[in-house]
């Protein structure tokens, strides 16, 4: 997922994203212990859309606190 992308969706847009790419996250992980994954790099990837998601949230609660 873009950066772009998650700046144009609200907060409560990121709240369930973020919530959806943790399920994934465990999903995936549970995958690749049971039976191996096709695309272990997938971890990664939903390991960082979930930093940027948190990156985002934090950037707007501060700048809430400041006004």
């Amino acid at each position: 997922m873009k950066i772009n992308k998650i700046k144009e969706m609200s907060s409560p847009e990121l709240e369930k994203e973020l919530g959806e790419l943790k399920s994934e996250l465990f999903k995936l992980r549970f995958s690749l212990a049971t039976n191996g994954l096709d695309n272990p790099m997938k971890i990664k990837e939903v390991k960082k859309d979930i930093a940027r998601i948190n990156t985002i949230l934090t950037q707007r609660k501060l700048a809430e606190k400041q006004n």
